[in-house]
């Protein structure tokens, strides 16, 4: 059987991730991937059914008002969680009905842990605050997954009826393209510069203009693997269920309701970049083709 090294696990990494995964879960993931890859037979979907679990006790931690344990244990889940994407990519044993698996189990874990953070504090202090919390949570989270695909259904609709490239403008897609040409592609900040009109393109000896800020910024942030919206359900998922049970029960609702904000904003401007795709290509959809889309 082959011996795997770190550096084998460091090429399993996405191209671009959440910074939160980047700077504080893949140091750890890495490390824990190469032991269970090199001395264990477990699989990438053994991983993650043992990642559910895990966040099936961290879940009964918060319900039982342990916030610190319940903190440590979903941090544990969320890593595992990672560490299964690695071993699949790593060993090529990954599979479709893995993929479901993953999915599936990231939006019982958060619905789970929200029950059970609401339920621990409201049988603590009566207050109904919690109860809005834990549906509040949950409901962001299932938008923000289901959200997620249809948005990519409709730019796939767009492009089929133009016939436009592959390239996609959601800046998580960009995280499978190679550094080194993502360095030169059209910033996914700017709307306006993602799949141009071959005939509408200016000539190629024009003078270059100024680098904006946002095509600086996405530039700096793809030399460190990090996406450009700082924002995404990585994030909500550890401000709610990491950051806030660590700091006490007092950051529970100002974090939740912040990172749930700056989540649902991220959303809003992911919407309106879809909304400007489709409106800069006109494409006028059949009913037939509506019904594809959403159904």
């Amino acid at each position: 059987m082959r011996t795997y090294s770190l550096d084998d696990v460091y090429e399993t990494r996405k191209r671009r991730d959440s910074w939160w995964t980047v700077y504080f879960v893949d140091p750890v993931a890495c490390r824990a991937a190469l032991p269970v890859a090199n001395h264990t037979r477990l699989t990438p979907n053994g991983l993650t059914v043992l990642s559910l679990v895990l966040g099936m006790v961290s879940a009964a931690c918060f319900a039982a008002n342990q916030l610190v344990a319940g903190a440590v244990v979903f941090y544990l889940s969320f890593m595992i969680d990672c560490v299964d994407g690695k071993i699949a990519r790593l060993k090529g044993t990954g599979t479709p009905f893995g993929l479901w698996l993953d999915y599936v189990g990231d939006r019982v874990r958060v619905v789970l842990c929200a029950g059970g953070l609401a339920y621990g504090q409201y049988t603590l202090t009566g207050d109904v605050r919690y109860v809005v919390l834990g549906a509040a949570v949950a409901v962001l989270d299932l938008f923000r997954y289901v959200n997620a695909p249809q948005m990519k259904r409709v730019r796939e609709a767009v492009r089929e009826e133009r016939q436009l490239p592959e390239l996609d403008e959601d800046p998580e897609a960009l995280e499978q393209v190679p550094l080194d040409q993502l360095t030169l592609d059209p910033d996914p900040l700017d709307p306006v510069a993602l799949d141009p009109d071959p005939l509408e393109r200016m000539p190629l000896e024009r003078t270059p203009r100024p680098r904006s800020f946002p095509r600086r910024l996405n530039r700096f942030l793809a030399r460190r693997r990090v996406r450009s919206h700082l924002i995404s359900g990585i994030e909500f998922h550890a401000a709610v269920f990491v950051v806030a049970p660590l700091a006490g029960a007092w950051a529970l609702i100002p974090l939740a309701a912040a990172a749930g904000v700056l989540l649902l904003a991220n959303e809003v401007v992911l919407v309106y970049r879809m909304w400007l795709f489709t409106r800069r290509h006109g494409v006028a959809s059949s009913q037939e083709s509506r019904e594809h889309v959403l159904v």
